[in-house]
């Protein structure tokens, strides 16, 4: 049964108790470090800090936790070799990085697999663990990517990304001991939906506009995350 969704409602009536099994947490929520306050949070391991090539923000020695996203869904994918010599100036920070997204297509997993393949060794021969894009599509794929990869990144479209398949997929990552995040994560209510599912990590763009005042919103989701009931009873 496929999830329902428009804007921030989706039909949750698939969900199924295994995803309750997993004790609850509050995902990392990752963020550009963008503001002298949001900095403050990444430095306190409140947040962590997101870097994209084209970001222009500086990777601080005391930021605890990092990642590296390709820049593919905002259209400012530098290339492979530019992204891997842009991971290369970042290997002094490499025991402190969460994942590097290895490049994608957005929506279609049969392309990103072809696309991010190849890459998947040359970012772990970096000394960095590599996230994989989980797309549109790849519940059909034949592909054990498990041994390859050490994130599974839900990205896709909404419909997908909050559908059955992508959750299926981010319990069998979690089973085999990888790392979950989910992309695109702009409000209370999918924060919540990504901490029922187990994701590890989330990030998205709400602190991009007036971040600031958005701060405390944010910072109440991750503290109410463990203390409140799921949003998904069965």
């Amino acid at each position: 049964m496929s999830a329902v969704t428009h804007g921030e409602r989706f039909d949750e009536s698939w969900a199924v108790q295994r995803w309750h099994e997993h004790a609850p947490h509050a995902p990392l929520y990752l963020t550009p470090p963008s503001t002298p306050a949001i900095r403050d949070r990444i430095r306190a391991g409140q947040l962590g800090a997101i870097m994209t090539p084209a970001q222009g923000n500086r990777l601080a020695e005391d930021y605890p936790l990092w990642c590296a996203d390709n820049g593919v869904f905002g259209g400012s994918y530098p290339g492979d070799s530019a992204y891997l010599d842009w991971l290369g100036r970042l290997r002094p920070h490499a025991e402190r990085c969460l994942f590097v997204v290895a490049p994608d297509v957005v929506g279609d997993h049969f392309a990103t697999l072809a696309r991010s393949r190849p890459m998947l060794r040359r970012i772990r021969d970096l000394g960095f663990p590599v996230a994989f894009a989980a797309q549109n599509f790849m519940e059909y794929c034949t592909w054990d990517p498990w041994d390859e990869i050490d994130c599974l990144f839900l990205a896709g479209d909404t419909a997908w990304k909050l559908g059955p398949e992508a959750a299926n997929l981010a319990a069998v990552a979690s089973s085999v001991g990888k790392w979950v995040h989910m992309g695109r994560v702009n409000s209370r209510r999918r924060y919540d939906y990504a901490t029922a599912i187990g994701c590890h990590s989330v990030d998205g763009t709400y602190l991009t506009y007036a971040p600031d005042a958005n701060l405390p919103n944010l910072m109440s989701w991750t503290g109410d995350a463990t203390a409140q009931p799921s949003l998904f009873p069965l």
